[in-house]
């Protein structure tokens, strides 16, 4: 991504969930402080953007890094957020590291009509921020809540509820019916709540049980 000084990029490798190893951060530090980086910013959307490189290292940084980069803008699937869960979380209902991890080796850089996000928390704390997802998905001690619809920007629209009480396959079951809807029905960067409000709800979710 090239930066504000129109000189400099930006790189992002991708780290599902922001789940990262001790020798993979060491990876990060050594190539970045070789190729004279100006930041290492921690994002919201848990990644870690490797700030101010000069164009012409950008190829052999990639090689020395070895490490494949995230979807970080374009049209598609951008990374799956989602918070620690039952994996570390004392407050977790639902396992959303098992479920953040197999949505993000699914769907991750998929092309869509617009960017698509993808939010899984663990319980009502939302963590995951599932409720200004495209797709939504929070925990409860009776099962998965799945929402669709949400996004922020300068138009921030909630999340609306759309099945309660899954388990961890009948999310992905329901997830991929949702893309499968969106990439047929949407319009060219209409994201999914402009989509729902396009044409309804009730016919989007007669979509889904087709």
């Amino acid at each position: 991504m090239l930066q504000r000084d129109k000189e400099t990029f930006a790189v992002v490798p991708h780290l599902p969930g922001g789940l990262v190893t001790p020798d993979a951060l060491r990876k990060i530090a050594d190539v970045a402080e070789k190729y004279h980086a100006q930041a290492l910013k921690l994002t919201s959307a848990q990644r870690l953007a490797i700030v101010g490189l000069k164009e012409e290292d950008l190829e052999n940084f990639w090689q020395d890094l070895g490490m494949k980069p995230s979807h970080a803008i374009g049209l598609c699937v951008r990374s799956i957020k989602f918070c620690p869960g039952t994996t570390f979380c004392k407050r977790g209902k639902q396992d959303s590291v098992s479920l953040g991890l197999k949505l993000d080796e699914l769907y991750h850089g998929l092309e869509l009509p617009a960017k698509f996000k993808m939010g899984v928390s663990g319980c009502a704390n939302s963590c995951g921020e599932n409720h200004f997802r495209d797709v939504g998905v929070m925990g409860t001690p009776k099962g998965f809540k799945l929402m669709v619809g949400g996004n922020g920007g300068v138009s921030p629209r909630i999340a609306q509820t759309i099945y309660e009480g899954l388990d961890e396959e009948q999310v992905l079951e329901k997830v991929d019916k949702i893309i499968k809807v969106f990439a047929a029905e949407a319009k060219k960067h209409e994201r999914l709540g402009k989509l729902i409000e396009r044409i309804g709800l009730e016919e989007f979710t007669r979509k889904l049980e087709e």
